[in-house]
């Protein structure tokens, strides 16, 4: 059994497993790690408290392990984990959100989270009231509505493209990519299976 005495520690670190941003970093004595293994959600001990605590034991708000790997020395780890709503204390997705100067960062890190947290907002519209949400609306018409959005868009940003206009032609590609990822979710499909066939496409060529 590892030492409780915070020397014995080891930092942790969760990042998001779908979007890659790092979450928070917390520490783990041995009987945390065998407590999160076990259970299957990360548990830290608390340095201050003298105890462990299982994340969102209080909150709701847990962080379900995927994957645990360990540095090359063996003296930090990294969990993988699919969080359970924000992460943050104060309702933020990552406790990761100010630089130096105290400013707040604006959007995720990586920015590619943007993706992630787009899809996990979709999701969460498809038990909305279709009269107050759009995206509720789409998925409740159906592959024909969802696809003829998709269709409008496409032509929309070839269009865009053809006027050689940055800002239009980024705007038209957002309004693709989102209406495609609610597409997906409308077929029952993840991200992860688009990220999964870029992969193989990838490591292919």
């Amino acid at each position: 059994m590892v030492d409780i005495a915070e020397p014995s520690l080891l930092p942790v670190i969760v990042q998001h497993a779908r979007s890659g941003e790092v979450l928070m970093l917390g520490y783990m004595n041995e009987e945390a790690l065998t407590a999160t293994r076990t259970s299957g959600f990360v548990t830290f001990y608390s340095r201050s408290r003298q105890r462990l605590w299982q994340k969102g034991e209080t909150s709701g708000h847990t962080l379900r392990v995927v994957e645990i790997l360990q540095d090359c020395d063996g003296d930090a780890l990294l969990i993988l984990a699919e969080p359970a709503g924000p992460t943050c204390h104060t309702g933020r997705p990552s406790c990761f959100f100010r630089d130096l100067s105290e400013s707040e960062v604006n959007g995720p890190l990586p920015a590619v989270a943007i993706l992630a947290r787009l899809a996990d907002r979709i999701h969460d519209r498809r038990d909305t009231d279709p009269a107050t949400s759009y995206t509720a609306r789409l998925l409740h018409g159906g592959i024909d509505r969802i696809g003829k959005k998709i269709g409008e868009e496409a032509a929309e940003l070839i269009i865009a493209a053809k006027n050689g206009n940055p800002a239009e032609i980024a705007y038209e590609l957002a309004d693709l990519i989102y209406h495609s990822l609610v597409l997906l979710e409308q077929q029952g499909l993840t991200t992860e299976a688009v990220w999964a066939e870029l992969t193989r496409r990838y490591q292919a060529s």
